[in-house]
């Protein structure tokens, strides 16, 4: 039984309680403060204003106030974790879909294909080019921020049409080759699944991503694109399931094993092609003009383009990075996976994706054998609209087409069209018999030097005070930005040397 003291105490204690909260409602925050009281990240708290969920009013200095008793219902709302992670992930938007795009089936083929030739050697690269990556993509998403227009638009602006015009037209030959083989490993990893014909499954993936670029809104399928990342998860979970030797593991993280050699320093090539991608830049910069277009309602609660501006930056931050640290858990995973089981085992020669999934399991088990044919499908699924979609967008920014995933077909028919062109010329590469997954290596060495001029021209353009206003590079961005371009020359002639 309660004693009388430990009754008073409690009655205290509720109106304690009572007093602080009722203070509480009474009181007002900045959007800052009022993510701190409830716990959550910055994105989270603007994204709640944007849905209506919180709020907010304009203050006479232009800031935002939310009210106190809008604190409690956000406690209210987030009080269980798993509520929380939704609304987190509901609040990503670009970066995360651009960042598991990046681990699509033909960079799963190349992570795999490395990982059982090289083991743990070439894990390394899983670390040290995170902070490259994130700097690369937040230059790109805040040239779309800052200037509302697409890369291909702006480098046109600034820079002689044809030398553009080159970029693009490289940028389209490579994403049908990398369509091509991601719509191939999708339908081979079905056919694993289920007995279906090859060449109907790859037919039914390309048909039904037409569709949906073409009938569903941007504002639409931008969920069903960022709910589809959840499926690189995958990989994360099959590296946990084999069991790996984890101190051999960070070891070789922290430690470059470099070997010069032709095959290691093409794969170096391979990966940083994969992993910084041209066709990443172009969309991620595009994306960030749609993201604009769908929050207007933020825009003029602000009311200040410097004050939007801020928002969307800090936004676009945390956005950026989650989605560059996803790709990048996915890619260490894979290597861990294809290493521990198919290296340790002699088996080195790995050509795709659906291979390493296959000789994973005699030596993995069943689980670990569906969850990374699983992936495959769900990642070729988020994978091929997004490189079907940044040719769309450079090429109609030169033509000076209407453009954007939001446009209706009859308002926008070159963009559409060269979306459908590229994913039914890709389709047909899996019908000549082109061993697509074996070219995508070399392509993706390509893709690595074709990037070099590109970053070269981000850089400088990001950097520009006559085009970024104040928004130029910050200092960690311009060092990691510039290092990248100073890696792949280094690697680039490397390899160049031991050709010759």
């Amino acid at each position: 039984m309660e004693t009388k003291n430990q009754k008073i105490v409690g009655i205290e204690a509720q109106l304690n309680a009572s007093l602080l909260s009722e203070k509480t409602n009474k009181r007002f925050f900045t959007l800052s403060e009022f993510r701190h009281e409830v716990g959550i990240p910055l994105v989270l708290a603007k994204k709640l204003v944007i849905w209506g969920v919180i709020e907010a009013e304009k203050a006479v200095d232009g800031t935002l106030r939310i009210a106190g008793s809008q604190v409690a219902v956000a406690i209210d709302l987030f009080e269980k974790p798993w509520i929380k992670a939704y609304y987190f992930i509901r609040a990503l938007g670009p970066g995360l879909i651009t960042g598991a795009s990046d681990d699509d089936p033909s960079g799963i083929g190349t992570y795999s294909s490395v990982g059982a030739k090289f083991g743990f050697a070439i894990l390394w690269m899983a670390a040290w080019l995170l902070p490259m990556m994130m700097a690369i993509q937040e230059v790109c998403a805040r040239i779309g921020i800052v200037t509302n227009r697409g890369l291909a638009g702006v480098l046109q602006k600034h820079y002689k049409k044809k030398i553009v015009a080159v970029a693009v037209v490289l940028l389209i030959v490579a994403n049908i080759a990398n369509i091509g083989a991601d719509l191939g490993a999708m339908a081979a990893s079905l056919q694993m699944l289920i007995p279906i014909n090859f060449y109907v499954a790859a037919i039914f993936f390309a048909a039904l991503t037409i569709v949906f670029e073409i009938f569903v809104g941007y504002h639409l399928y931008v969920k069903f694109l960022k709910w589809l990342a959840i499926s690189v998860f995958a990989y994360i979970v099959t590296g946990f399931i084999i069991h790996p030797d984890w101190k051999m593991v960070f070891g070789s993280v922290i430690i470059p094993q470099i070997t010069f050699s032709k095959e290691y320093l093409f794969a170096i090539i391979a990966i940083f092609g994969t992993s910084i991608t041209p066709y990443l830049f172009f969309w991620q910069t595009s994306e960030e003009v749609e993201e604009n277009r769908m929050h207007k309602k933020l825009h003029k609660l602000l009311g200040s383009k410097e004050d939007s501006l801020k928002i969307r930056i800090g936004r676009m931050r945390t956005d950026v990075g989650t989605g560059m640290i996803l790709a990048n858990i996915v890619f260490f995973f894979i290597v861990v996976t294809t290493a521990q089981v198919l290296f340790s085992q002699g088996i080195t020669n790995i050509n795709s994706a659906e291979q390493a999934a296959m000789a994973l399991r005699p030596l993995a088990g069943d689980y670990a054998f569906l969850l990374f044919a699983f992936g495959i499908i769900g990642t070729g699924m988020l994978a091929v609209p997004v490189l079907a979609g940044s040719g769309a967008y450079a090429l109609s920014e030169i033509m000076n087409w209407r453009e954007g995933l939001e446009e209706k077909f009859s308002r926008a028919k070159g963009f559409y069209l060269v979306i459908t062109v590229s994913i039914i010329v890709g389709l047909s590469l899996n019908f000549f018999h082109i061993n697509p997954i074996l070219a995508l290596y070399y392509s993706a060495f390509l893709n690595g030097i074709i990037a070099l001029p590109l970053l070269i021209i981000i850089m400088i353009v990001g950097d520009d005070k006559k085009i970024m206003g104040r928004e130029t590079h910050p200092m960690w961005v311009r060092i990691f930005g510039w290092l990248s371009i100073l890696f792949m020359i280094g690697a680039v002639i490397a390899t160049g040397i031991l050709y010759v």
